[in-house]
């Protein structure tokens, strides 16, 4: 695994998130968020997962299929309740599989 990627994909990625939510959540209501946040979310999640690859120079098209697996794993944290909770796990497992996958070469760990 490769220490420095996983620090800079975890750091981008909280500060990408960090920064699109703030911005979505002055634009728009909460009651958006309970009827499009389904789909808001994981479109986000995407988005700045592209800014991370592009930032921290990972080819975009792997980057957003792990992205998506750690995505995955946020989900479980939504279905209980603990959104913010699972979008740290989640940035954790992304920042890892870019690491992970980004010394061997290959996707899916």
């Amino acid at each position: 695994m490769r220490f420095e990627v996983f620090w800079r994909v975890a750091v981008v990625q909280l500060v990408a998130v960090a920064v699109l939510s703030i911005a979505l959540g002055v634009v728009f209501s909460h009651g958006f968020f309970e009827s499009w946040g389904w789909l808001v979310g994981p479109l986000s999640w995407l988005a700045c997962a592209w800014v991370t690859a592009r930032v921290v120079g990972l080819e975009p098209a792997p980057t957003l299929v792990r992205a998506v697996g750690a995505g995955l794993v946020s989900l479980l944290f939504v279905l209980v309740g603990l959104h913010w909770l699972g979008a740290l796990v989640a940035i954790g497992r992304f920042a890892y599989l870019c690491a992970h996958r980004s010394a061997e070469g290959t996707v899916w760990s």
